[in-house]
């Protein structure tokens, strides 16, 4: 059996779904967002994903945290590689999408392995997303821009600031979808008994 078979056995197809839609939002929104930031970031001469990476990278944070399951945010972002490189979308580094995609679910995704969490609480979920922030802005910068320290330095803060405000949306989300589940299993059981 091949590590991505194995791999891939670990999600349920409820799982599955959840991970192609959450890789779907986050390329959808995507070229909605990047130009408003643009605004704010162009006089700041730092990359406007560094801004607007909080929104887009807020969805790998969300299918976490709904399916529950380790590796979660690095299939998000390896399926949105495939799809900016399969639409040929603006913006795409054509192979290198590979690197500067996966990145930041791998980060991420190994950061709360190391401290143990997996997007249960505001501090690992403002984790999360900082880490996905600034892979994602640390790799355009390998491959696009080579900042000099001081404008990446402040770039890696913004994106780390920006990401971890996603990261806690994303949470707020999970813990919305937390309530429902449980006010719908109770609703059930109650029409059960």
């Amino acid at each position: 059996m091949s590590f991505w078979q194995r791999f891939l056995d670990r999600f349920s197809l409820y799982d599955l779904i959840i991970i192609a839609m959450m890789s779907a939002l986050g390329i959808a929104v995507k070229p909605i967002i990047v130009p408003l930031s643009h605004i704010i970031t162009g006089a700041l001469f730092i990359p406007g994903g560094a801004v607007a990476g909080g929104f887009y990278m807020l969805w790998l944070v969300l299918g976490f945290g709904i399916t529950g399951k380790r590796g979660t945010m690095t299939l998000i972002g390896l399926i949105q590689a495939i799809l900016v490189m399969a639409t040929g979308m603006v913006g795409s580094q054509g192979v290198m999408s590979l690197l500067s995609y996966t990145a930041p679910g791998l980060l991420a995704d190994l950061g709360l392995l190391l401290i143990g969490h997996r997007v249960c609480c505001l501090p690992c979920s403002f984790l999360a997303g900082a880490l996905c922030n600034i892979a994602g802005t640390a790799m355009v910068n390998f491959i696009y821009y080579r900042l000099p320290a001081i404008p990446l330095a402040l770039s890696l803060s913004t994106a780390a600031l920006s990401g971890g405000l996603g990261g806690l949306i994303a949470f707020k989300i999970v813990q919305r979808l937390w309530k429902f589940q449980k006010r719908d299993w109770q609703s059930s059981k109650d029409d059960a008994g």
